[in-house]
This record gives C-alpha cells, sequence and structure tokens, in this order.
C-alpha cells in the first residue's frame, strides 16, 4: 500500500470520526474537501470500501439503497436506531440479535456468517407530537406536516 493511499485512508477515517451520524460518501467528500484534503470522490468510495471490508467502518442503506457510513467504535460491531427524519442515530443493545446470529451458525454449519440488522424509526425531536402509546405513522407525519404555499396567485395564465 503507497504512502499516499495511507493518507488518503487517514483522512476519510479523520473526516468519520467527526461525524456523528452515518454519512453517505459524498457527504464525507465534500467534508474533506471543505477541509483542505486533495482526495478525490472515487478514491473516498474505495476508502470506504477497504474499511467496510476490514471492519473500521459500519456500513447501511437509506430508502433509496445508498450506503452510509460510520466509523466503527473501537469495541466492534453495533447495530443503530436511525431516525427516518433527521437522520439521527444511536447505537442499541444487540445482544439478543448477537446471540440470534450465533445461534443461527451453529445450526446451519455456515461459517463466517455475518448480519446487518437496521432499525429505524422517528426520534423524539421529528415527532410532530407525542401520541401517548398510539404508534406514530407516515401518514401522521403528512398530515402534521406545513402544507405548500398556494401560488396560484403568482401563476400566469398560460
Amino acid at each position: 500500500m503507497s504512502n499516499r493511499t495511507t493518507r488518503q485512508r487517514a483522512a476519510v477515517l479523520e473526516g468519520l470520526t467527526g461525524c456523528q451520524n452515518f454519512v453517505s460518501a459524498q457527504e464525507l467528500h465534500a467534508l474533506l474537501s471543505a477541509r483542505g484534503h486533495r482526495i478525490g470522490l472515487t478514491t473516498v468510495y474505495r476508502a470506504l470500501r477497504e474499511l467496510a471490508a476490514t471492519g473500521g467502518v459500519d456500513v447501511i442503506r437509506d430508502d433509496s439503497g445508498e450506503r452510509l457510513y460510520r466509523r466503527r467504535p473501537a469495541d466492534g460491531h453495533r447495530h443503530y436506531l436511525i431516525c427516518r427524519g433527521c437522520g439521527h442515530s444511536r447505537p442499541v443493545d444487540s445482544a439478543v440479535v448477537e446471540e440470534w446470529a450465533d445461534r443461527i451458525t451453529a445450526d446451519t454449519g455456515f461459517a463466517a456468517v455475518e448480519h446487518t440488522v437496521e432499525l429505524s424509526g422517528i426520534c423524539a425531536d421529528c415527532q410532530p407530537c407525542r401520541l401517548n402509546s398510539r404508534q406514530i405513522t407516515e401518514g401522521d407525519l403528512r398530515a402534521a406536516a406545513p402544507s405548500p404555499p398556494d401560488n396560484t396567485a403568482a401563476r400566469r395564465p398560460g
């Protein structure tokens, strides 16, 4: 591995270290560029792919399928609860998931089993209202969102 590759990978890790939430490769590239790093988007993707393969980052997919990245904590693999409103993420106790994955591995005879569990919801800051024990649905969120402005007066007859 060349010194340049090592420097670029270090820059990617540095950029991820400052991110509290999962970020896309494009967001990370913009952050690194703003900090003065001369690194191409393709290089950011390559470094993220290498870091994911070696366990240096956690990877999830957003609703559109885009990969999002977050530096993996030193204590290892984690699972996160991610807000669908703002993207805020927080680690969750995943002992049950890990036990389940270990049991499946033992029961099936597979080896080197990896897993991804993605939990999403709406964080307290994004909830338009607190509804006791009723689960907030996407319809609730749309109904609570402000209506778009009425621009009919600004339109000219065509």
